[in-house]
């Protein structure tokens, strides 16, 4: 069943949206693949203040979602992976929504405007980093066209990581 894409708006993260987003993210099952209990809001203010940097220098960062209404419902966007493993040098692509936005597209809706943005900044190629047991993320890939490159063993929770590449 084809249902049409939820209407989404991407925003440089503002000051506010650091406790947006850790409120949104309070929820054992949106963290089960980060670390798996809420961040501080510390965390999310210094993350917020990182991706405004990266706008300003790269043209992309982790855009705050907004639905239709202006609710915040989480982020996606994209960032040079910095990590001394897994895609070394590459720009990756990523998604963190409040549970209760779960399974309505928005996710899917949000990354392909990711990926038309940082195409437009020029980026040739973007990867995915997702742990191998997060089903609903490894759909997401699929759905952008992205296939799996590499598997990595994380060094911190010696977790199964999977690369998902896709060529701009």
């Amino acid at each position: 069943m084809n249902r049409t894409p939820p209407v989404v708006r991407l925003r440089v993260p503002t000051d506010e949206d650091a406790l947006a987003w850790h409120r949104v993210f309070d929820h054992p099952d949106v963290m089960e693949f980060h670390g798996g209990r809420s961040a501080e809001l510390s965390v999310y203010e210094e993350l917020t203040a990182r991706q405004r940097r990266h706008d300003a220098e790269y043209g992309f960062c982790l855009w705050t979602v907004l639905d239709a209404a202006g609710n915040v419902l989480g982020f996606t966007g994209a960032q040079p992976w910095l990590r001394e493993w897994g895609p070394r040098g590459g720009i990756e692509i990523g998604w963190r929504l409040g549970r209760e936005h779960w399974g309505k597209g928005y996710v899917t809706a949000a990354a392909r405007e990711t990926l038309r943005r940082v195409r437009a900044a020029g980026v040739p190629e973007v990867v995915a980093m997702v742990d191998a047991r997060n089903t609903r993320s490894i759909a997401v890939t699929r759905r952008l066209g992205m296939d799996l490159a590499e598997v990595y063993t994380t060094p911190g929770s010696r977790r199964e990581g999977h690369c998902y590449r896709l060529t701009l």
